[in-house]
């Protein structure tokens, strides 16, 4: 007998009107509106331009999403499911890993090509993406996919028999909801990021470090947990092989070269040249 548990919805779309709407989709769009609004909120008080975000933004987007379903169809897509199935991505399968790669990358070259002070606008942006991340996982709620093992836990997440037959679980009614644990903890994660960077503790651009080893650490536990169907090496998945080479890139990093110069910390002055006020808002002398 279950003490309570999370209902899954009854249909993956919204109807409003004569309109259907994908909530995978729509989840996904606001998770980047939001991110954009932090981002520029962040950008702005560093004395930078709304507008910069947006331009990046144009250019990020796309590169993350292309970037996600690169990565998923390379890691998951069996052959057998049919050419078309790549391109559907409504019915979800989109892999963060890739999305984070590629967007970063572009996101890199297009501040480098526009000469946009490139450790500050990255601290800006980095805690948008984990919030991108918090609210984009709720399309896997609507989809009914990538959940755990069966737990009767009181947060256990319910799934209809299609989908629990699918992973091999027929009879069982109840899972672990990591779509919900991921999402909490990068919510989580965004706070942290921002509390973080106000101690400037660490060197300008160092945040996105920070989010890698945040992220990638939660994600290497969340694929012990998921029962989805994964591409293997080894025996081991490959989103865990992945999340411990990131994981040992960005620990190393921050280690090494993260931490901010006692110099500059007493000083007040960063590494763009410019010197820090009290509040640790650059400022123009």
């Amino acid at each position: 007998m279950f003490l309570a548990s999370i209902p899954s919805p009854s249909q993956s779309y919204l109807e409003l009107g004569p309109l259907s709407i994908r909530a995978y989709g729509l989840m996904i769009a606001l998770g980047v509106i939001a991110a954009v609004w932090l981002s520029q909120k962040r950008w702005v008080a560093r004395g930078g331009d709304r507008d910069d975000i947006t331009s990046l933004a144009m250019w990020c987007v796309p590169a993350g999403l292309i970037g996600s379903r690169v990565y998923h169809v390379l890691t998951d897509w069996r052959f057998d499911e049919g050419w078309a199935t790549p391109f559907k991505l409504w019915e979800g399968g989109l892999g963060i890993p890739g999305g984070m790669a590629a967007g970063v990358l572009v996101g890199i070259w297009i501040i480098h090509r526009r000469s946009w002070d490139r450790p500050n606008m990255v601290d800006a942006i980095v805690p948008g993406l984990p919030l991108a991340q918090a609210i984009g996982r709720w399309g896997n709620w609507f989809n009914q996919e990538l959940f755990g093992g069966p737990t009767d836990l009181p947060w256990a997440l319910e799934i209809d028999q299609q989908h629990a037959a699918a992973r091999g679980y027929s009879g069982v009614e109840t899972f672990h909801p990591t779509f919900l644990y991921e999402s909490l903890w990068n919510f989580g994660l965004v706070l942290l990021l921002i509390w973080i960077d106000k101690t400037k503790k660490l060197r300008a651009g160092a945040l996105l470090a920070v989010y890698a080893l945040g992220y990638l650490t939660v994600r290497l536990w969340l694929e012990t947990v998921r029962v989805d169907h994964a591409t293997e090496i080894a025996g081991v998945r490959v989103n865990i092989w992945m999340s411990i080479i990131g994981i040992a890139i960005a620990g190393g990093w921050l280690l090494l070269r993260g931490r901010r110069p006692e110099t500059e910390v007493e000083t007040g002055v960063s590494q763009t040249g410019e010197f820090d006020d009290a509040d640790g808002q650059q400022v123009e002398r």
